[in-house]
């Protein structure tokens, strides 16, 4: 039998686009990445955890803000290579702009458009503690 892991086709750099749903309302939260290790420790702590490509390091979804995501059910795609956490949103923010979402622009005329309000200041939410 397979591992769990093997299932997924993880990109040549190991790691498949895991997207944040909000499990009460289905509001798309996030979009990130996920490797092995991310998903394992997200498994194993019942947190969205999260491979930061910016910084090159595992990310706990939170760590700093404290806007944690517990994760009710995780799913794979018919593809195999996409990953939908449904989740709970601690806090109410998932954005780092302080924002529910991160799709909080709609295209419309041509133009992006912000439609969604800032819930807390970022500054505010990673102000150094």
């Amino acid at each position: 039998m397979l591992d769990y892991l093997d299932q997924i086709k993880w990109n040549d750099s190991g790691l498949v686009p895991a997207i944040a749903q909000d499990a009460e309302t289905g509001v798309n939260l996030m979009v990130a990445w996920m490797n092995r290790e991310a998903l394992e420790q997200t498994i194993s702590l019942g947190e969205a955890v999260y491979w930061s490509r910016s910084r090159q390091k595992l990310w706990h979804k939170g760590e700093e803000s404290e806007n944690t995501q517990s994760v009710l059910e995780l799913r794979l795609d018919c593809d195999a290579d996409v990953i939908l956490l449904k989740v709970k949103q601690n806090g109410g923010i998932a954005c780092h702009t302080g924002r529910e979402s991160c799709f909080y622009r709609v295209f419309k005329a041509g133009e992006w458009h912000t439609v969604e309000p800032v819930i807390k200041d970022p500054r505010e939410i990673y102000a150094k503690k």
